[in-house]
């Protein structure tokens, strides 16, 4: 049996039920990490808050926060709901995930190697622990970097990203692989832009860390 952390966006939370169910299914011990970012826009959008993102994170204001947590509480709700009675909602906040705050983006923080007790003993338990990605103070944190944290502090074999794009794609085509190296070199060079930056910068840093880790169909070596 192996420990996966699974990590899905706002935009394809509740398609990801199948995907967690089967891992679940098959015997392994499954933590899940969402995003709700188009959720989060639409709202600032609807309350007149502007909407700004660097380096692939969101600039995050006091009304900005508000927005995020009952957009996250929303969606953690609804995808508890589509995986059934062993899910188990949890806010990151309130089980203790830690993170050092970012101030060039506000109300952000950079999410540190965490081991939540309550995480642990759902997945002792046999349930789905469904974490919302805020840190202790609270914090906006991206869910890619939330779920590369509870990866490593929860000794994950694999971190598992579901997106709405098959994998990483470089030169017109979905690489099958791809090294922490070159992942580094192509961000740093802006080849890759936008929500593909942070989930690569996530992935590469649990892979230093010897979690296998995928987005979609790519692997990406440490």
């Amino acid at each position: 049996m192996s420990r996966i952390v699974v990590k899905c966006g706002g935009a394809v939370a509740d398609a990801a039920a199948g995907a967690v169910l089967a891992l679940a299914d098959a015997g392994h011990e499954v933590c899940v990490v969402h995003g709700a970012g188009p959720q989060i826009s639409q709202e600032m959008e609807r309350f007149g808050i502007a909407v700004e993102f660097l380096g692939g994170r969101r600039v995050t204001t006091p009304a900005g926060l508000a927005v995020v947590r009952s957009s996250l509480a929303a969606v953690n709700r609804a995808l508890c709901a589509s995986l059934g009675p062993r899910a188990l909602g949890l806010g990151g906040d309130e089980i203790g995930l830690h993170a050092v705050r970012v101030e060039s983006l506000g109300l952000v923080g950079e999410p540190l190697p965490s081991r939540p007790p309550a995480v642990v003993a759902a997945l002792a338990a046999g349930r789905i622990p469904v974490v919302a990605p805020l840190a202790v103070g609270p914090l906006n944190v991206n869910a890619d970097d939330a779920a590369a944290a509870l990866a490593v502090g929860l000794d994950a074999d694999r971190l598992v990203f579901v997106t709405d794009v098959p994998g990483v794609f470089h030169d017109g085509a979905v690489l099958a692989t791809i090294d922490a190296g070159e992942a580094d070199r192509l961000v740093g060079d802006g080849t890759f832009e936008g929500g593909i930056v942070p989930k690569l910068r996530a992935a590469v840093a649990a892979a230093r860390r010897g979690i296998r880790s995928e987005i979609g169909e790519t692997a990406v070596l440490g």
